[in-house]
């Protein structure tokens, strides 16, 4: 699976995950939405959650994404909103994930763009690459160890609203 990253360069390059990913080939980065290939756009403001349907070509009634590519935007959060729907693709939201990065470790929805990319290869089935990717992290392991039970969860639903179902409970733990 081809990981795209559309780079706005305005975080610290020295704890930027996709600046590090792409050392290592693991992604591509690109310096403009244009010059963005199409994929699945992973977009934390996407109405639809990704699920294990969009690894099969997309939801009957949504739009269909390429299996084959995911695509994120490695930003400040507070370009994201903004830059985001520049991004062509159908754009998909992960669920309930807790960061284990330095910066926002333990913070739920706030994940790096390396966790992204992990989060969503392990909902679509794609372990193994997720591992591979968090192994040029000392914290990779922890984010997968954190996160271990909603990701199979995940993994194992149909579709979009199942996935929701799954955050829902999730969700009403957190606030418990």
């Amino acid at each position: 699976m081809e990981l795209h990253v559309r780079y706005e360069g305005d975080d610290d390059p020295e704890k930027c995950t996709a600046r590090r990913l792409a050392r290592f080939d693991e992604v591509t980065l690109h310096d403009s939405a244009r010059a963005t290939p199409r994929g699945v756009v992973l977009d934390p403001h996407a109405e639809q959650a990704l699920s294990p349907a969009d690894a099969a070509g997309g939801e009957p009634a949504g739009e269909a994404p390429d299996p084959g590519r995911l695509v994120a935007l490695d930003c400040s959060w507070e370009t994201a909103e903004r830059e985001a729907f520049r991004l062509d693709g159908p754009h998909r939201a992960l669920p309930f994930l807790v960061a284990a990065n330095p910066v926002n470790y333990g913070t739920p929805f706030q994940l790096n763009t390396a966790e992204a990319f992990a989060g969503a290869l392990c909902i679509l089935g794609r372990r193994e690459r997720a591992e591979a990717l968090l192994s040029h992290f000392s914290w990779g392991h922890t984010f997968l160890e954190l996160n271990e039970e909603p990701l199979r969860r995940y993994a194992d639903c149909a579709d979009s609203s199942a996935v929701v179902a799954v955050q829902g409970e999730y969700l009403a733990a957190v606030e418990e």
